[in-house]
């Protein structure tokens, strides 16, 4: 059987084989070909070579990948899966085959390579592995807990509680179940969106993948074969959510330099040799970097060294260095195991066996099959450990805090023929520290007790409520002032009773959204505040996790609704804030909630406050459509209260998935197929995704077109002119 290679009216790549090995090529050929520029920068970012021509604003990621070592860890696994797994190991490499049958071709149609005088590199069998494991080594948000180790010294306990919120450098999604019982058809719905930094091209590529053995539609990693977080295979589909667990531990080591090398002291106050050499980092326009790259029993290490760096805790005797311990490091297993079970997978059974081989990121799993089998549960590795490993950095030479095997994970049962899971505390709680608020889940779950039976094509609805259920507290400080200017006494009225939706067509919700920043600005500015104000010296990429602003703005909801808030005159920030805009109402939400999506280009950090991935700027050609909904709402498009309206983040990707007919399905990204810029599908979908539209999900291959004729015909009209 001959491999070919389909499209459909979005330009979405429909892939047709006859074995495994060459439909993953034909995957492989076919992302190049679509998406050449992104693997590039997803292969630099995972080498930790992307500063040579991303320029300084990528070194910092750099920097981290090399002293992390992503790189060397993806070979590691890659080594590790081919004595396991040599099926997997090779279907991968098959997928790479293709990558490198078609990148250079394909990089002469995309701009950004010549704009960069960046030539495509070589790909290795381990790539894809890198790729995936430099795409979520963050998302457990493992600086978070430099965050809380500072709150707790300059705040006290209290303060973890407070600010436990999934606040800056977070991902996370919305994902709910329908069971048959509660569908129009007698078979389940699974629908949700995850939530990423919007960048363009998406971190999402739609495709159709089919042989004999499986015929699946999904949404894939580029750079990664397979269809890892959201398939439909016909019979089963499954769908994923951030579990927000904690899985990496920091260690404060005390290292010393000897004749031989360097030393880490260990658990049983011994001296052991660390392994260590030095790298050179390229940076584009600049002096080279070099970086000493250092790895104790615990892990590398990834902040200060030997001779240390000031973060306001370290003694002269004691220089700060830390070290990360993340299991794919320890185990050499990054879960890569599950991703033929899952195309193969035919029930809900085979998908549960499938991510009982999931590594990480650490994962809620919702799926269901046509057979009325659903599935709720937690999957990934979670190592078992002190509770204050969790919390802060942890003395490394103090015993107690080493690894002894790993978390059993929890599955959980339908309620009323639903599962919702919208990252907040609840089947994952035994595990993580930081979840999210409970609104998105919480309006989810009543949305759906509005009605008895749902179909798939109600499901879009649900994707964009934009109802904000955080807006009370502020909301109760906001009726309890008097004594007010006119003005303010009628911007009070007036937010007291808007409706609670942030609309981009709402000026109430505009008003919202101005008094909230206020607060947040005043509430940043105080003196109690005033020792976390200051950034330490830690690494440029991990500053989100401790820049105060953004902190304060993501837990607003706790500080407002604390019984006291070390010495703070919560009524007087907020009848400041609201005399403030009162003085000039904004508009509406829309005209500053503005996409504002990420481009992999040398450029300036992000506009949204927050660093981009790995250097770049926002993508001006995306238009920055106005937006609705906002951090807490389902319709989670997120902006940072008191410094941009802004959005960086939001919905990746849209689907609905239906068991009944699986043509009946829906899905949307926020561009379109291709990454090249001038393609008819670079960003046709965006209108749609806007509007909160889906496309139909395509499965016939009568009904496609095969692109050799989409070829013959371009050539034919090139001939032409």
């Amino acid at each position: 059987m001959r491999t070919e290679i389909y499209r459909d009216a979005w330009g979405i790549p429909h892939l047709r084989a006859g074995d495994i090995g060459e439909l993953a090529r034909a995957q492989g050929r076919v992302t190049a070909r679509d998406r050449a520029w992104q693997l590039e920068v997803e292969r630099h970012r995972a080498q930790g070579t992307s500063a040579s021509f991303l320029g300084a604003d990528a070194l910092s990621w750099d920097l981290f990948a090399r002293r992390a070592r992503l790189d060397d860890t993806a070979r590691r696994c890659f080594t590790a899966l081919a004595e396991r797994d040599p099926e997997t190991a090779a279907w991968v490499g098959s997928y790479v085959d293709g990558v490198n049958e078609t990148l250079a071709k394909a990089s002469r149609t995309a701009p950004e390579f010549a704009r960069t005088g960046l030539a495509p590199g070589r790909w290795q069998p381990w790539t894809p592995l890198a790729v995936w494991l430099g795409t979520h080594i963050l998302f457990a948000g493992f600086p978070a807990k430099l965050w809380r180790d500072a709150a707790l010294r300059h705040l006290g306990p209290e303060a973890v509680g407070l600010f436990a919120a999934d606040g800056p450098g977070s991902a996370g999604s919305n994902g709910w179940l329908v069971s048959g019982e509660r569908t129009t058809t007698g078979r389940a719905v699974l629908a949700g969106d995850p939530h990423r930094f919007i960048e363009d091209p998406g971190v999402y590529q739609q495709i159709h993948l089919s042989c004999p053995e499986f015929d699946v539609v999904g949404l894939a990693v580029p750079g990664v074969p397979g269809i890892a977080h959201f398939g439909h295979t016909g019979t089963v589909a499954w769908s994923i959510t951030n579990a927000m667990a904690d899985y990496q531990d920091l260690y404060r080591e005390r290292l010393r330099r000897t004749g031989a090398g360097v030393e880490a002291l260990g658990p049983d106050g011994v001296w052991r040799r660390a392994a260590r050499h030095t790298e050179t980092v390229e940076v584009a326009g600049e002096a080279p970097a070099e970086t000493e790259v250092i790895e104790t029993d615990r892990g590398p290490v990834v902040v200060g060294g030997p001779e240390g760096l000031d973060d306001g805790v370290a003694e002269a005797d004691n220089p700060l260095a830390l070290s990360l311990r993340y299991p794919p490091r320890v185990t050499g297993d990054l879960g890569f195991g599950a991703l033929l079970p899952l195309l193969r997978a035919r029930r809900v059974a085979d998908v549960d066996r499938a991510f009982d081989a999931w590594a990480e990121p650490v994962n809620v799993v919702q799926a269901a099959d046509t057979e009325g089998g659903v599935l709720h549960r937690v999957a990934g590795t979670v190592p078992l450990r002190s509770a204050a490993n969790r919390l802060r950095p942890v003395p490394a030479w103090e015993p107690g805090h080493e690894w002894h095997g790993r978390h059993e994970l929890p599955h959980a049962q339908l309620t009323d023929g639903t599962a919702v899971m919208a990252n907040q505390r609840g089947l994952a709680a035994p595990l993580g520290v930081e979840f999210a608020p409970p609104h998105r889940a919480d309006r989810i779950t009543a949305l759906l007790a509005r009605r008895e039976k749902w179909s798939a094509a109600d499901m879009p609805a649900i994707h964009m409520d934009t109802h904000l259920g955080s807006a009370a507290p502020l909301l109760t400080h906001v009726a309890a002032l008097d004594g007010l200017t006119p003005a303010a006494s009628a911007l009070r009225d007036r937010l007291l009773s808007w409706d609670r939706r942030m609309d981009a067509d709402s000026a109430d919700a505009a008003r919202y959204a101005a008094v909230r920043g206020a607060v947040v600005r005043r509430l940043a500015a105080h003196p109690a505040f005033a020792a976390l104000a200051e950034l330490p010296a830690y690494p440029q990429v991990l500053l989100p996790w401790l820049a105060l602003l953004p902190r304060i703005a993501f837990a607003l909801e706790h500080l407002l609704s604390a019984r006291e808030l070390y010495g703070v005159d919560r009524p007087a920030a907020v009848r400041a804030a609201l005399e403030e805009t009162a003085a000039a109402p904004p508009a509406a939400w829309g005209d500053t909630h503005r996409l504002a999506p990420w481009r992999a280009l040398p450029a300036q950090p992000s506009p949204a406050g927050e660093p981009p991935p790995s250097g770049g700027d926002h993508d001006p050609a995306a238009g920055e459509p106005r937006l609705s909904g906002d951090h807490d709402c389902v319709l989670c498009t997120s902006a940072v209260p008191g410094l941009t309206d802004r959005s960086a983040r939001g919905p990746a990707a849209r689907f609905v998935w239906d068991l009944a007919r699986r043509e009946d399905s829906l899905w949307v990204v926020p561009f379109g197929a291709s990454g090249v810029p001038g393609s008819p599908h670079h960003h046709d979908q965006l209108p749609l995704w806007s509007r909160g539209e889906l496309v139909p999900v395509s499965t016939d291959f009568d009904r496609l077109r095969r692109e050799e004729e989409e070829e013959e015909e371009k050539e034919e009209e090139e001939n032409d002119v």
